[in-house]
């Protein structure tokens, strides 16, 4: 059994509601459950939430909400793996036994069935515990610098500095769009980021974080430059979205 699972709780502060804020015409989440219905490889795809809208504007869009998520494994500090551990361990204990399981986060509107499917064929593949999507940085992480309190500034890695842009070795990081996982791996409590996972690279310019309203704004614009035939079909009037 494949088993996608996304996680929405009801207590975003940064942004209200972020979960179900209209996004171009459809609640945020609404993205997500709609690339994981497109990819057609899960047999389940449930949103795991202890929001009751929540839960009503997810099942209005495809997804299925079989179970409340417990108030511990609501808050601030409660971690992916154990939503999703939850949500295996709640399956095993009605009589099914996923065996992939996939983790989409509700605010990935950028994430598309082929990067999906391109990660399960990445877990198979490469048989390792998890397989999640990166994206490079920008710029050499090797020139970073800080910035002392009184505005000194100092490079992290000073070796670097005349070290040319193209020699330093490229780097990445987490896309925070979706995380295949065996189920094993997930109930362990393995970490995702770590030596048995594989990664699934996406494009920088269809990978945004939104954490706060300059984020939300970011996406917004990149959204409506890459996708506009889903802004044409999906949006009704410019004030649907905000």
């Amino acid at each position: 059994m494949k088993l996608a699972v996304i996680p929405a709780r009801g207590g975003s502060k940064r942004i209200p509601r972020k979960n179900i804020r209209l996004f171009y015409g459809k609640p945020m989440i609404a993205w997500s459950i709609s690339a994981l219905l497109e990819s057609q490889c899960f047999d389940r795809v449930v949103v795991s939430t202890d929001d009751e809208e929540i839960a009503e504007v997810a099942i209005s869009h495809g997804a299925e909400v079989p179970f409340v998520r417990p108030p511990e494994l609501s808050d601030d500090y409660t971690s992916t793996i154990a939503v999703i551990r939850h949500a295996i361990e709640w399956f095993h204990a009605h009589g099914s036994h996923p065996e992939q399981v996939c983790c989409v986060y509700a605010t990935a509107p950028f994430i598309r069935a082929t990067d999906i499917l391109k990660g399960l064929t990445t877990l198979t593949n490469a048989a390792s515990d998890y397989a999640f999507s990166v994206t490079s940085y920008p710029f050499p992480i090797q020139r970073a610098i800080r910035i002392h309190p009184h505005g000194q500034v100092e490079m992290f890695n000073p070796e670097n500095l005349n070290t040319r842009s193209q020699d330093l070795e490229i780097a990445y990081h987490d896309a925070a769009q979706f995380y295949w996982g065996q189920a094993s791996a997930w109930v362990a409590g393995k970490p995702i980021f770590g030596p048995d996972s594989a990664a699934v690279q996406i494009p920088r310019y269809r990978v945004q974080d939104i954490d706060t309203i300059e984020d939300w704004e970011m996406a917004e614009y990149m959204f409506r430059a890459i996708n506009p035939n889903k802004i044409k079909n999906h949006l009704t009037n410019e004030g649907d979205y905000k």
